[in-house]
């Protein structure tokens, strides 16, 4: 192996990585319009090559890339025209492990149970009910920095359902942690239900029944062989610890608007004591104040390209009690105030 070979492979093995289907699906419609793709996969840390030896990727980059194909293309909802496109075969075993359990609950359950084969930093956790509840989260990937790649494993979710029951189910309402303005007729559309954006957490809500509905592609022989690869490739998946910096900001992101977002509510939050949390920040050479600025920086540059976004509203979703507050942060940050930001953000 290469020195560079083996700075990658360390990397890696550091953070969460991915299959990269959705970098792949990106790069297939940058293509499929005449956009050369390279120039975006090196900004984002990614190489065409290793995408076509079908190698694991840095989940965050994958997040980056995403972005920036958004933008590049012009779809501002680039996960949820990836998502509605792709045969579902495209997720491998997962879809085979899900497609061949006897119920729908139980084809969920399997989801829960290996979805970070797919992506290390995605969390799934099913909660029953009178309604039943699919919450999705990351690890070791920061939340706020992401729109598209949720948004497709969102509606990934609904289209595999509806595939599995041979219906076209819908959730009741689906939850979004990052903010959305403007016309969202085509999201709704999509999911066929309510959507909330600046959620406190992203979710799915289906009516509880649903569990119990047979699966048209129920095959127990199929659902065995593909729990035991599961399993095998489960155990064979390394140990990422993510980044504690990553899950403090995942932790503050969705308090700022309540304005709890303060280092008593995150410890709490996070199973910890303020000071066995001071401690363990300390250990790590962090702040909670710098986390939190830096934060606050990076969600005032995406709210800023939100055109119907006001800038009080803006102020409201990162903590501050005043626009005037916000102005004098942005100044901080950028040099201007959020409206000479937002004015350089458009095309001249």
């Amino acid at each position: 192996m290469t020195e560079a070979n083996e700075t990658v492979a360390r990397r890696l093995a550091a953070v969460p990585t991915a299959a990269g289907l959705a970098t792949r699906l990106a790069v297939a419609e940058l293509n499929r319009r005449n956009i050369s793709p390279d120039t975006l996969l090196a900004r984002a840390g990614l190489s065409a090559l290793s995408l076509d030896c079908g190698a694991r990727i840095d989940a965050r980059s994958q997040v980056e890339f995403l972005e920036l194909a958004s933008r590049t293309l012009g779809d501002d909802f680039l996960g949820l025209t990836l998502a509605e496109q792709f045969d579902l075969r495209e997720l491998g075993m997962l879809y085979y492990v899900a497609a061949s359990s006897h119920r729908l609950g139980d084809a969920l359950r399997r989801l829960e149970r290996y979805a970070q084969m797919a992506n290390e930093a995605l969390i799934a956790k099913l909660k029953d009910g009178s309604q039943f509840r699919i919450s999705l989260s990351y690890t070791g990937v920061p939340r706020h920095l992401d729109r598209h790649q949720m948004e497709c494993f969102a509606l990934t979710f609904v289209r595999l359902c509806r595939q599995l029951v041979g219906q076209r189910i819908s959730p009741l309402v689906v939850n979004f942690v990052h903010q959305r303005s403007g016309a969202l007729r085509l999201v709704r559309d999509r999911f066929g239900c309510d959507v909330n954006f600046g959620a406190e957490s992203d979710n799915l809500s289906f009516d509880a029944p649903l569990l119990n509905r047979t699966l048209i592609s129920d095959d127990p022989f199929l659902n065995r062989l593909m729990v035991e690869n599961c399993e095998q490739a489960m155990a064979a998946r390394p140990t990422n610890v993510s980044a504690f910096r990553t899950t403090v900001e995942n932790t503050i992101a969705p308090l700022l608007p309540h304005a709890e977002a303060d280092a008593k509510s995150v410890a709490r939050r996070l199973g910890l004591s303020e000071r066995t949390f001071a401690r363990r920040l300390a250990s790590e050479g962090l702040k909670f104040g710098t986390i939190t600025d830096e934060l606050r920086r990076d969600l005032a540059v995406r709210y800023l390209e939100e055109p119907g976004l006001q800038i009080s509203q803006i102020a409201w979703l990162l903590g501050f009690h005043q626009p005037s507050a916000l102005s004098h942060a942005c100044r901080r940050w950028t040099g201007k105030s959020p409206l000479q930001f937002r004015r350089g953000l458009s095309p001249s």
